[in-house]
């Protein structure tokens, strides 16, 4: 829709994962290249970490796609599977043909194909993505794989990318095994400001556009929105480019980013009972204020029904600011009580008053 107006061959701030716009920042770079040396070395156990939109998945498979054919790759789709159905996953993945029933008849078919595959010169890599939903007994069995090995020589290499809670995880004492044996750990930090702006220019290269889009106040307000995901960079841009479209703007500045964050932001939602408790206690438009909006100056006789419309909606709004999500009429009800038992009693004390 706004290609033309900024000469773009096509979008260049898609949150789908694209290889062709993979930029490496001197974090990618030595991510990448730690990650690709520990596959390629037989390091077993692999673990990348970062926060959500930080570029983990669109990394991982740029490094997939790195990889020559002697590394033979799955990737465990949902991390929820069940243990029979990881397994079927596995043999599917693998392409390992023969029928099994049982746990057992898995394992020996899965461990004559690592042998194989060894024997070949080729490895075996099984990259865990959301590694952080991973359930304990998933978890379990991975490291059951990990121990199909020959002497001094990793049959099977495992990675796991997951959110930086992964972590908690692993440090769980549950989980001691699996952590002792992770070699390579690496942490995916979000982009710095100067990186957010070398970022948005390679993909607005990589889509056609070869001029300044953006301004620096621009990016500065992208990255204060984004703090440096890429994901959130994406969206913010691709929003904003539609706003300069509309309003016939070549150039976007930090005034659009403004206005684009602000459309993007997601207000908490507030019930009714917490509404009526914020509601001011002489609200325009009723009692002395409606008579003025209408130029009026209110008579004798209404500014007594006036003054108890705003006692009656006074009381009121008192009473709504009491009232809550459970139980709210309960407080009510019980003031009633209280007030009943004390005119009772003050009654009672008079009426047995000596004269």
């Amino acid at each position: 829709m706004y290609l033309s107006n900024y000469d773009l061959k096509e979008k260049p701030f898609q949150i789908t994962t694209d290889s062709r716009f993979l930029w490496l920042g001197e974090k990618h770079k030595e991510a990448f290249a730690t990650l690709k040396y520990g596959i390629l070395d037989n390091k077993g156990f692999l673990l990348l970490t970062g926060d959500v939109g930080t570029g983990k998945t669109t990394l991982i498979n740029a490094l997939a796609k790195s990889l020559s054919s002697e590394v033979i790759l799955a990737k465990i789709p949902d991390p929820k599977l069940d243990e029979m159905d990881f397994f079927r996953f596995l043999a599917n993945a693998f392409r390992i043909k023969e029928p099994f029933g049982s746990k057992g008849e898995f394992l020996l078919l899965f461990t004559k194909f690592l042998e194989k595959a060894h024997v070949k010169g080729r490895q075996v890599l099984l990259i865990a993505d959301e590694a952080q939903r991973l359930s304990p007994s998933l978890l379990e069995e991975i490291r059951h794989l990990s121990n199909i090995e020959k002497e001094h020589v990793k049959l099977l290499n495992i990675f796991f990318v997951g959110q930086v809670e992964f972590n908690n995880v692993l440090l769980q004492k549950k989980n001691r095994a699996i952590r002792q044996r992770i070699t390579l750990n690496y942490v995916l930090e979000p982009l710095t400001e100067e990186e957010t702006g070398l970022y948005i220019r390679h993909r607005l290269a990589v889509a056609g556009c070869k001029k300044e889009v953006f301004t620096a106040d621009a990016v500065h307000e992208i990255f204060k929105f984004s703090h440096g995901a890429p994901r959130l960079i994406n969206i913010v841009c691709d929003r904003s480019l539609l706003t300069g479209f509309v309003e016939s703007k070549k150039t976007i500045d930090g005034e659009i980013i403004r206005e684009c964050a602000g459309e993007l932001e997601i207000a908490p939602y507030i019930e009714p009972e917490e509404l009526e408790g914020l509601r001011p206690k002489n609200p325009a438009g009723t009692g002395k204020n409606k008579a003025s909006q209408n130029g009026e100056e209110p008579s004798p006789a209404n500014a007594a029904e006036t003054s108890q419309e705003e006692e009656r909606e006074e009381v009121e709004l008192d009473l709504s600011g009491i009232r809550k999500k459970k139980g709210g009429m309960f407080g009510i009800y019980l003031i009633y009580l209280i007030l009943i038992i004390l005119i009772g009693a003050i009654c009672g004390y008079f009426f047995y008053l000596p004269s």
